[in-house]
């Protein structure tokens, strides 16, 4: 039951970053100005007929000055948050399951269990500092970071669990791919965390109120860098691919392909970005993407990790 659990969490998690991709790509990240209400309700407007005459007076500092009320981008942020709440909701369940089926075997899964539910507090309470702050880059790059904090630690309690009955992979993994592994992994999260930069770049051109179209001319030196790990981090992936193909028993062989070519995607994505001007659709695919591959990566370390790694 708690693996089960564990994994529904995971993927709601998931879910919930593609959510908070959303809420950046349509510029909804001040859609509800103040925290945990919206408009100063539980329910936010569907238009501006149900908010104060003077409205614009209170909330327009915080609008950055879109004093024209948005229900599209109020319910989007509206939603994230509620998903948000959900998450937290899933994760204590996730914990009181690991208490009941594990407390007296392995209180490690249990604490993990309880690390996630502690840290999805705190990235309750960081997203309200990010509203306080009217959308702090730095604040955003780490409410990003948190989550992907959450889902290893998940990730982490979950392989444990599974190996507390007795599971382990079949085979060894060499130490020339062990190496290339934990490269991978070392690039992909510097690559999300250089993508969290270049988005902050989008923002300001956003905030400036430029053109879509026009967003890729502000772009700095972080911006290349960013392609060019991309391209190493794709080709290291189909490496590791042709290395490893086929070796181990079926779930791990597709665990070793659905990270490889999610690389590969990911790097699709990335080209269609750039070359058609940022479309916002793609915006949060891409964040997602990124988000699961350092999971898919995470997993593979640990499910090798007997081995050496």
């Amino acid at each position: 039951m708690y693996r089960k659990f564990a994994m529904a969490t995971i993927v709601a998690v998931f879910f919930l970053i593609l959510v908070g991709g959303i809420v950046r790509a349509t510029g909804s990240g001040m859609g509800c100005p103040d925290w945990p209400k919206c408009f100063g309700s539980w329910v936010p407007p569907t238009e501006a007929s149900q908010l104060p005459a003077n409205y614009k007076a209170i909330y327009g500092a915080k609008l950055r000055g879109e004093v024209e009320f948005n229900a599209f981008k109020t319910w989007t942020e509206y939603v994230n948050r509620l998903v948000g709440v959900l998450i937290g909701i899933f994760v204590f369940g996730a914990f009181v399951l690991s208490w009941r089926e594990y407390r007296k075997s392995n209180k490690q899964i249990v604490w993990l269990s309880l690390f996630a539910f502690v840290m999805v507090a705190v990235e309750g309470g960081l997203g309200a500092r990010v509203v306080a702050t009217e959308l702090n880059p730095i604040l955003i790059t780490v409410h990003m970071l948190l989550a992907v904090g959450i889902v290893f630690s998940l990730i982490y309690a979950l392989l444990l669990s599974y190996r507390h009955e007795g599971w382990s992979v079949k085979g060894n993994l060499d130490k020339a791919n062990r190496f290339l592994l934990s490269v991978l992994f070392i690039l992909s999260m510097g690559q999300l965390i250089l993508g969290t930069q270049v988005r902050e770049l989008i923002d300001e051109a956003y905030n400036k109120g430029m053109a879509r179209t026009t967003w890729l001319d502000v772009m700095d030196g972080r911006y290349y860098v960013h392609i060019a790990l991309a391209t190493i981090i794709v080709v290291l992936a189909m490496v590791f691919y042709r290395n490893l193909k086929f070796k181990f028993e079926s779930n791990i062989n597709k665990l070793i392909a659905l990270m490889s070519f999610s690389v590969l995607l990911e790097y699709i994505v990335g080209g269609v970005l750039g070359l058609f001007k940022i479309p916002a659709a793609l915006q949060p695919v891409h964040l997602l993407l990124g988000t699961i591959i350092v999971s898919l990566q995470f997993v593979l370390i640990q499910v090798f990790r007997e081995r050496g790694i």
